[in-house]
């Protein structure tokens, strides 16, 4: 059951107990990463809570944390439904670009097509923070451009730590 709050005429957020958890595992893992969660094709937050238990049951990386589900209209394109997006918190030993390349493959048994930039999708899984690293390549930067201009990323990030 989720709680629906406006916050204006085109941001709602939706919090629900049972997703926002907080894990407190053993710290196996070396690396703490933040990842964005975002889509806009089909029934996006039932989606959300299938990608928290298909990563609960992997023994590669924990979930520590989620945030609030924000839903806000898209930019780039903009021809296309408003997403859903949150936040959350995984421990990991994988390195940075073995990261990355797990969260494709997600996206990808997640039904994922890439068809143009922004398009509409039914997963994005996006870096935002791999610990302390700092890197620009063609692959990956870190931490995520631009993300600290983003309401999809500040919001729901700010619910983590309130």
């Amino acid at each position: 059951m989720y709680i629906k709050r406006s916050l204006s005429d085109k941001l709602t957020v939706y919090s629900c107990k049972r997703l926002m958890q907080h894990n407190v595992k053993s710290k196996k893992h070396r690396y703490q990463t933040t990842v964005g969660i975002g889509g806009n094709v089909g029934d996006v937050k039932r989606r959300f809570r299938h990608l928290f238990t298909v990563l609960n049951k992997d023994k590669r990386v924990e979930l520590v944390r989620t945030s609030l589900i924000l839903k806000n209209p898209p930019f780039g394109y903009t021809d296309q439904d408003d997403f859903f997006n949150s936040i959350i918190l995984i421990r990991t030993s994988m390195t940075s670009k073995v990261f990355l390349d797990y969260l494709l493959r997600l996206e990808k048994k997640f039904g994922r097509k890439r068809s143009f930039e922004n398009a509409p999708r039914t997963l994005d899984l996006d870096i935002i923070f791999f610990d302390n690293i700092v890197m620009n390549t063609p692959k990956l930067t870190l931490p995520h451009a631009a993300w600290h201009e983003r309401e999809s990323v500040v919001i729901p990030l700010a619910s983590l730590v309130s």
